[in-house]
């Protein structure tokens, strides 16, 4: 498989949609779209990083970064949240979600960021480097059931945040809604 990742244009925005439609199924689908639809519009989101992935041609992945604050800490910090990640299900299971959250994280340590969120699959994301975070002190926008504390994870791109900030975290205004912390 000869993959291409590069930044999304307002052009591919269709085909994105399409692609969280078909990898979150039509019951989940279509809040996964409108969530992205409404990230890429969102002010309080900027700076945003949006991938695709690329196979023929053709788009067959996207993952989405925004910002994020960290409140009641000492000290700034830099920060972004995945959300969402989406491969179409014929190419899932083959690498593609790890290329496109890898190739997001490289741009953004080159770009200064210091943590990156998640609320995603407990046993996805840490083959990508990503840990709990609750128990290191990052409190989520909404509450986490105990039950599903581990799917709220935390990645360090600098090191030595981790144990020296903490705090809770704000998403932009759209992804900062109940809805999206619900599983």
């Amino acid at each position: 498989m000869t993959l291409e990742i590069r930044q999304s244009c307002k052009s591919d925005r269709p085909e994105i949609e399409n692609i969280h439609i078909k990898a979150f199924g039509e019951q989940k689908g279509p809040e996964i779209a409108d969530l992205v639809r409404g990230l890429l519009d969102d002010n309080t989101a900027i700076p945003i990083l949006s991938l695709v992935a690329i196979e023929n041609e053709k788009i067959i992945g996207h993952i989405l970064f925004t910002k994020v604050k960290i409140i009641q800490t000492t000290e700034p910090v830099t920060a972004q949240i995945l959300a969402p990640l989406a491969v179409l299900p014929d190419f899932q299971g083959k690498g593609v979600g790890n290329k496109l959250i890898q190739e997001g994280l490289n741009q953004l340590k080159q770009s200064g960021v210091e943590l990156v969120f998640v609320l995603g699959h407990a046993d996805y994301y840490p083959r990508s480097g990503f840990t709990p975070a609750g128990i290191l002190g990052y409190e989520a926008p909404y509450h986490i059931p105990e039950e599903h504390a581990g799917a709220w994870m935390v990645q360090e791109l600098r090191s030595g945040v981790i144990g020296r900030v903490k705090g809770k975290v704000l998403c932009s205004e759209v992804l900062n809604q109940p809805q999206h912390w619900r599983e």
